[in-house]
């Protein structure tokens, strides 16, 4: 079974960037889609962005235009480039697989400060 470790998350300042990245233990070349969730603090964990096996996304309408999702994968990886912060993006981001969800990594945290 795949099993993911995110990365990048940090203390930025509102209007500032951050780039995640999810590594996969196994082959991601087979998975339908990969999936970039958000879960702040006291709240439930949302869907950010996807990024299908063709490369077709799907982003939240309040990260569109902001974030950029894309997979890498002959490294087995998925990215999330974060531009333009605000204090509202601040939560732990996970990834997963869709459909179908593996098990939870850690999550990485991203803080924006106003």
């Amino acid at each position: 079974q795949v099993q993911l470790v995110e990365s990048g998350g940090g203390l930025v300042q509102a209007g500032g960037s951050l780039r995640l990245s999810c590594a996969a233990s196994g082959s991601i070349f087979s998975i339908n889609a990969m999936d970039w969730y958000r879960q702040a603090q006291g709240k439930q964990r949302d869907l950010v962005a996807r990024i299908w096996s063709g490369g077709s996304t799907y982003y939240a309408d309040s990260v569109k235009g902001r974030f950029t999702i894309s997979r890498d994968n002959a490294k087995n990886t998925v990215y999330l480039q974060m531009n333009s912060l605000k204090p509202e993006d601040t939560g732990v981001y996970y990834c997963n697989t869709y459909p179908g969800l593996v098990s939870w990594g850690k999550g990485t945290l991203v803080t924006v400060s106003s």
